[in-house]
This record gives structure tokens, sequence and C-alpha cells, in this order.
């Protein structure tokens, strides 16, 4: 009866479903002809309902009908009308078109509960399929990247190469397109560790999506954990999808470049007590999803999507974690971004990180070995959670966006929270024994504006969503530098272009690891909107025709990448210990903070309102870790300028013993400057809202890290 899900041997198939709630259960296979052939499941086991099928051959498709009460007040709602997918699918063929016959009630009277739908739901829904186990993996094995070397890059299957024109057309906006070797090596060459890619799990399009002409572009609406999204197949969707995932996970490894999933546990597509029966809800009702206590008929939604699934259900917990440990163990892949994380770690209501979910991963031999990212907010109550989840775990940290954001826009009294997000979040994270890494800092993601965009824009612009601009976050913190839009100013674009490098620049020499939104480092354009979830067209895709502007972006981002790396002391593995409260002694400190003066900052520095600047060393010969060898690492010493204000600002650089000679590696108003060599003592100029980086002329030795 075990595994769940439909296992291929080589001789035939085993099939095998858990329902507690079921009476009776049909197998449903489907042949070219889409002719069905119902079969009982005849063996049932501990809930589980098996049967051993010799002679079926990968691609076979099939789905379930589940008899049971249809008892929606008492939180059943079996219907065998409606032909369910297996849960535990590897391969889901076809897509739901929306029909009346999805769904358990008829639109025309849909709150009589004795009055069930039963038109047939197989014409109009998607099939499972039973996949080929076998695929030759040669020599892959995960890159296994240290969390303090990691750079993460987001992107989006489609929106990566649907408009990359060396990349053949057949294939673009789909896995193998991504595998391209044209597309793996531009990610080589930019110096990223990481492709975090937005939900591959098999979703649904949304009817209200659809009915408007749009789609689920964004992904987050699963409902096949196992199985790899169809449409992002250039092979086809009967198993093909698989193997085409697998050889664009094979592609990046030889790149030497991990790949992690945005996957989102916290709900299914089949939404509200008003959604379609596709699957979890016709199979077990109660055992998948968190009901409302007194009210089974309605669902507890902490996600704004309709439901939630049963976190306290040792049911829904095997379900999400064998699906971990599924992509992990036969797709290989090697982390993962948890969607709305909270909502995981709430076992009964409260949010809580010592819930049977992290106690699961934490003591699972696969799961506790790989990257594990989670965004610590849900929609509930308490759901706000960042610097809360396990100790082994990383978050997006969205303080750090909104502080870094607000300082470069020059907003008062934000340099002391800069400070603690420019050197790791210490303040979020250090009290619990967290390190630098639990921080994954980000400017910019998929949901919001683009990099380009937070600095064109003051407002939202997404009428093209068919919402009357109502949807998406109003408060942005974004600065549109004195126009709304694209303007041919070129002070204006003077200024977004520098602001762009500084915000880029902040990112990578931040403690923690950083995450770039895919296409920012070409400058790409959502055109103000900040919620293009249901664009799957030019607004979204990354435009791969550059100018010379989003080409000397580019090559910035890569400037900055490949410094962050090879310098240990831009990444840490440790928080900073910085000079404590009255130390005047001589002795310097790992990190140290200086006035525009060369002096080192006291309080009344720290509490002046309109502070936007600060001079940061960083002591590259003090660095409490070791190398490969064991051997005590050196760095050089690097000092950080940043200069917020709308005016030019005269710095002096510290006294000798911090350093004698200085090397100007970068400046963001002038790129492409020269790297000019400074004194100790001497005075350099950082212009209006720019950031500078020195570093010290000597290195003890070469570093291994």
């Amino acid at each position: 009866m075990y595994p769940l899900g439909a296992r291929y041997d080589g001789a035939g198939v085993n099939f095998a479903l858990f329902s507690e709630a079921a009476e009776k259960v049909e197998l449903c296979l489907f042949d070219a002809d889409d002719r069905e052939t119902r079969i009982e499941m005849t063996e049932q086991n501990s809930y589980v309902w098996h049967n051993y099928l010799p002679g079926i051959q990968p691609g076979q498709r099939y789905g379930y009908r589940v008899y049971g009460p249809y008892v929606p007040s008492n939180g059943h709602r079996c219907n065998p009308s409606k032909l369910l997918l297996d849960p535990y699918a590897r391969a889901i063929q076809g897509h739901v078109d929306g029909d009346e016959s999805l769904y358990s009630y008829y639109f025309s009277d849909p709150d009589n509960e004795g009055n069930i739908n039963t038109l047939d739901s197989a014409p109009h829904t998607m099939k499972s399929v039973v996949v080929n186990p076998f695929f030759d993996w040669g020599n892959d094995k995960h890159p296994n990247i240290p969390y303090h070397d990691s750079v993460i890059y987001e992107a989006h299957v489609r929106g990566m190469t649907n408009l990359r024109k060396d990349v053949p057309a057949e294939i673009r906006g789909t896995y193998a397109g991504l595998a391209y070797p044209t597309v793996v090596s531009y990610l080589k060459d930019l110096g990223i560790t990481a492709l975090e890619l937005m939900p591959i799990h098999q979703f649904v399009n949304d009817s209200f999506l659809t009915e408007k002409g749009l789609s689920n572009y964004w992904g987050y609406n699963t409902i096949g954990f196992f199985a790899p999204h169809n449409t992002y197949s250039s092979s086809g969707e009967c198993g093909e999808q698989v193997n085409e995932f697998k050889s664009m996970v094979k592609a990046y490894h030889e790149a030497g470049i991990e790949v992690i999933l945005d996957v989102v546990y916290n709900h299914t597509a089949e939404g509200n007590h008003r959604g379609p029966t596709l699957s979890f809800r016709g199979i077990d009702n109660r055992n998948y999803y968190r009901l409302v206590g007194g009210d089974f008929a309605h669902y507890f939604d902490t996600t704004g999507t309709g439901n939630s699934l049963l976190m306290r259900s040792p049911h829904a917990l095997q379900l999400i974690t064998d699906s971990l440990r599924y992509w992990v163990t036969e797709m290989h892949v090697d982390g993962f971004r948890f969607d709305l994380a909270a909502t995981l770690a709430r076992q009964f209501q409260e949010v809580d990180k010592l819930s049977a979910f992290f106690d699961i991963v934490e003591q699972d031999p696969v799961l506790s070995h790989i990257k594990l990212i989670a965004e610590p907010w849900d929609l509930g109550s308490g759901g706000y959670q960042v610097g809360g989840f396990p100790s082994s775990w990383s978050e997006w940290n969205g303080r750090y966006r909104d502080c870094v954001r607000d300082f470069w826009r020059s907003q008062p009294s934000t340099l002391p929270e800069f400070a603690s997000r420019l050197m790791g979040s210490s303040d979020l994270y250090q009290a619990n024994g967290r390190r630098p890494v639990a921080s994954v800092n980000f400017i910019t993601a998929h949901d919001g504006f683009t990099l380009n965009d937070l600095v064109t824009y003051n407002d939202k612009h997404n009428d093209a969503n068919g919402e009357g601009n109502r949807d998406g976050e109003s408060h942005n913190r974004s600065w549109n530098c004195g126009i709304e839009g694209p303007t041919e100013i070129e002070d204006v674009n003077c200024l977004r272009h520098r602001q762009r490098r500084n915000f880029i620049a902040t990112l990578l020499v931040s403690q923690g690891i950083p995450m770039i939104c895919g296409g920012d480092e070409v400058g790409r354009t959502q055109q103000g909107n900040n919620n293009a979830y249901c664009q799957d067209n030019e607004i979204s895709w990354t435009d791969w025709e550059l100018d010379q502007e989003r080409r000397d972006l580019l090559e910035f981002t890569q400037k900055f990448i490949h410094l962050r790396l090879t310098h240990p002391v831009l990444h840490r593995r440790r928080f900073f210990t910085g000079r404590a409260a009255g130390d005047t002694s001589d002795r310097i400190p790992q990190a140290e903070w200086f006035d525009h003066t060369g002096e080192i900052m006291d309080r009344e520095d720290w509490a002046n309102t309109h502070a936007l600047s600060v001079m940061v060393y960083l002591n590259g010969k003090d660095i409490p870790e070791t190398d490969w060898y064991g051997s005590p690492m050196t760095d050089n010493n690097f000092l950080l300028i940043f200069n917020a204000h709308y005016e030019p600002i005269v710095f002096k650089l510290p006294e000798e013993k911090y350093g004698s000679t200085w090397t100007l590696v970068a400046d963001t108003f002038n790129p492409k400057g020269p790297e000019l060599t400074y004194e100790a003592g001497f005075v350099i100029t950082a212009q209006p809202r720019s950031f500078l980086l020195l570093m010290s002329a000597k290195r003890s030795r070469r570093i291994m890290d």
C-alpha cells in the first residue's frame, strides 16, 4: 500500500490513495480517445486504498472517484461524479476549463446542500499520469554551496526566456529554454550561485482571470505538489515534463549552480467552499483542510486564497514532507523557499515555531541538510514572524527591504536601523543563536515593483490587471526621482541610474544572503505594475534587447557579485563585533563607524534625525573564521561610504592605524571612473546620493573560501 501515488516498477503500476472518508474508491484509466475504464480499489489498509495492475506503462492517464458522505456542514464533500487528481501524481495532463461540472453545487442553487451537482467533471478537468522514474543522472550531485557564499537569483521559467532570441523559439519559456547553454552561461557569468524558481508545481488558472483573458502567471495556486507544471514543458505533458525538468536541474548543477524551488504548501487551488472539487476536497476534506470550528462547511483561511492546509493532520504533514523529499531525492533540487510560511507553523491557530512541521523537518535525514527559506508571514493574526523561525532556517527579511528603500529615499531617522540591516540584522537573529545567513536580503522580489520601477514610480499602475488599480500594495517606499514614469530629462535619468546602482551595491555588501530579482540587473520594467501576478506577457517577461545603460548596469552587478564572493569579509559567517560603548582604546574592532570628519560616531551622531551618511570600516584581518584547511582567514580591509543626502559630502579617511593606503574600487556616481588611490587622512568626496567602496592595498595571503 506504500508508497502513495502511482509507482511503476517495470512490470506494472501500484496505485495507492489515502482516504479516511471514503466508503469506496474507483481507479479510472483513460485511453488515447479519453474513454474511461473504472476499476474498484479492492485492497484497503489503514485508510490507504491500493491495487497493483500488471502491464500498465508510463504515460497512462488516470484519476479517482471517491464514494462517501457529502455533508458539507460536517466537513465531508465526497462526490463520485468528480474525477479527482491523485495528490501524489508525478505528472498531470491537461487543464481545468471552469465548467459547472467541476463544482459540487449548481451555480443556480449554491447554498442547497441537498442538491448535489452530479455532472461528470472528467471531460473538463486534469488527469494524473504514470511516469517512468528512471533517468540517467550521470555524475550529477548537489553543488552544496555554503549559505554564506550564496547569491540567489529569483526567476520565472517563462519570463526568463520568452524574449531571449538566442534561445530557439520552440523552447522559449520552458524548462528546456531555461537549460539552454547561453542562458546557463549568462547566469554563471553573472556570478549567482543559486537559481530560485517561482512556483513550478502544477497549478490552476483562476476562472475569474481566464474570464478576463488573463492567467495566473506567478503560479501560487498549486494543485499538484509532486508534478512539474505541464505548460512549462516543450516536450509533452504525459510525463515528458518530468525528464525535461530533471535535465534542467542537471544542466545547472554542471555549472555549479543550485536550484531552489518556491513552494506553496499553505493552501491549494480548490479555494473556499465555493471552489471546484479537483482533488483533496473530494478525497478527504476534513483530513487535508483546516475548517472553521463549529462550522465545518467553511474553511479557516490565513492565506487570502480561500483555504489552508491542516498542519496538525498527520496525513497533510505526510503529503508535504513526502513531496519535499521527492523533489530532493528524485528531482535533485537543492532547497526550498516556502510561500506564506507562517501558515505552516499554525498547528492550531497561533504561529508556533515548535509546531509539528518544523519538528519533522528538523529531524528528517534528507530535509535537515538542504536550504530552507521562509517567507516569514501570512495574512492571519500574528502572522508577521520575521526573526521567529527555527535556527536552521533562513528568512526573507522584509525589514531589510523596507529600511534600505527608506534610507536611499532620504527618510529621516533611518541610519541606526540601516546600520543593523547592513551588518546582518543581528537585532532580529542573534538572540536565539542564529547567524547572518538567517537573513535573506532583498530590495525587490516578484511581488512589488522591479528595481527599475522602484526609482521610476511613486504610485502603482496596475490597470492592466482589470481591478481598477485597487490591487497591489499602495505604500511601496518608492521614489520616482521627481517625475512619474519614463522621461527624457537627463538629470532625472542619471539619478535613477545611480539609485539602481546604490541599491545593488548596498545589497551585495550587506551581511546575510543577497537575493536579486530576475531582470533587475538589466533594468527590467513592469511599466509601474507592482502586482503583475496575472500578466503572462511583455509586462512581466524580461526584455533582453539591452541598450548601453542596461548593459552598464549588468556589468556593474557582475562586478559587485564577484567582489562579494572574492572577499570573505563581505559575506562573513558570524556577526561583526564593534566597539563597545565608552571604549576609547587603540584596539581596532572588527567594524568601526565614522562620521564624515573621520571621527568615531557617538550617541549624538546616531541620534541625529537627519543623519543620512556614514563611513563603515570592515576589518579583514580579524575574521573569526577559518578556511578549508583550518587556518585563520585574512582579507583586505574595506571602507564603505554611504551618502543618501541630496548634496555632496566630503569624508576624511580614517587615521593610518586603520590602513595606510586605500584604493577606490567602486563609485556609484562615476561607475566607470579610475581606481584612484588615497592615503590615510586624505579627503574624498561622496557625490549626492552615492556609494563609495574602498579597499586596502594589501592582502596577507590568498583565501580559499
